[in-house]
């Protein structure tokens, strides 16, 4: 036999106040005890702890179905007085619903809700928004519709039949501007020995061993491309953290890890730019200012067209060429057609 502490709201001193529920096993089974007590802590119903503890006879086959009989007496006085209260019985009082803030490009405003300036609306309205334009008249287009007080950039963007997920489909190449980037490049150079006299006279903004990557680990970025010699390439190891988000990480592919030191300092400041396809499979490339000629920037977009297509992944299957667009740093994209692109051919050949 078992006893506890009894609340004095919780005691019934016969069978008979129960409801019919546990009359009917009274009358199925041997008489219950005269006296039960219920204790908080050991059963609960809906939101609290109810402890049971009963006397009963010796041998009684009763106990579990009185337990489950007066749980369900319990539960249903709790519902009603949380209804009474103005409070949803099946909700949970315990669990409280935190909304988490989003981050990055998840707390953006969808496309339908962003407010566009008024600027922007009268340039968008110079071209047509799913026409395929071929390629001199889009060159024109995004000259007409770079009108900031800055000079802007003008921008590729080549959507691809690949998946960068597999090795076999990723593209990351460089490719020479026959005009240039229209901008300076400050380049940094990691070498030791004889090399380092060799940056410098090369035209290196910044040369440096063992110091400069201290200074990079202390916080120092005033370069666009940062070049190395393979000697010192376990040495800049220790540096990815710090480069590789910020796409500066030397790398063979990239033209930046290279024993001819002269030569790749010559090329990145003459226009030679990186590229590589993001996991979309679509590849950003800068080809020129809005102020450069309309023949300047044709002939650096046949350059980066023709780089595209000479690194084309060998695990790319079925057609290579999804889309094209071209647009300024702050206009609306011009959607090439990809036949004409791909067939197109310079007056001078």
């Amino acid at each position: 036999m078992a006893s506890c502490t009894t609340p004095p709201s919780l005691m019934l001193a016969h069978p008979q106040d129960l409801s019919s529920s546990l009359r009917f096993f009274s009358h199925s089974h041997r008489p219950l005890s005269r006296t039960f007590s219920f204790c908080p802590l050991v059963l609960k119903s809906s939101s609290k702890w109810v402890r049971f503890s009963f006397r009963t006879e010796p041998k009684s086959r009763t106990s579990h179905a009185v337990v489950a009989a007066l749980a369900a007496e319990v539960e249903l006085p709790e519902t009603v007085d949380d209804a009474a209260d103005g409070v949803d019985a099946s909700a949970p009082t315990d669990a409280v619903a935190t909304v988490k803030p989003k981050k990055g490009k998840a707390a953006l405003p969808l496309k339908r809700d962003r407010s566009r300036s008024k600027r922007f609306l009268e340039i968008q309205q110079l071209r047509e928004r799913k026409k395929e334009y071929d390629l001199k008249t889009a060159i024109s287009l995004v000259k007409q519709t770079a009108k900031t007080k800055f000079v802007e950039t003008v921008e590729a963007h080549f959507r691809l039949n690949i998946d960068p997920k597999y090795n076999d489909q990723q593209l990351r190449a460089t490719v020479n501007l026959p005009k240039g980037t229209g901008k300076p490049v400050k380049v940094a150079v990691l070498t030791q020995g004889e090399k380092f006299d060799e940056a410098k006279n090369a035209g290196a903004d910044l040369v440096g061993g063992e110091d400069l990557i201290e200074q990079i680990k202390g916080g120092f970025m005033e370069f666009d491309k940062l070049i190395a010699s393979p000697d010192m390439m376990p040495k800049v190891a220790s540096l990815g953290k710090i480069l590789g988000p910020r796409g500066l990480m030397p790398n063979p592919k990239a033209g930046t890890v290279t024993p001819n030191i002269p030569q790749a300092i010559a090329e990145f400041k003459q226009g030679k730019v990186e590229y590589r396809a993001d996991k979309t499979g679509i590849v950003h490339l800068p080809f020129g200012k809005a102020d450069f000629s309309e023949e300047d920037l044709l002939v650096n977009f046949l350059a980066a067209v023709k780089s595209v297509e000479a690194n084309k992944p060998s695990g790319a299957k079925g057609v290579y060429w999804k889309s094209a667009h071209i647009c300024s740093s702050m206009g609306p994209s011009i959607r090439l057609n990809i036949r004409e692109l791909l067939d197109y051919r310079p007056p001078s050949e």
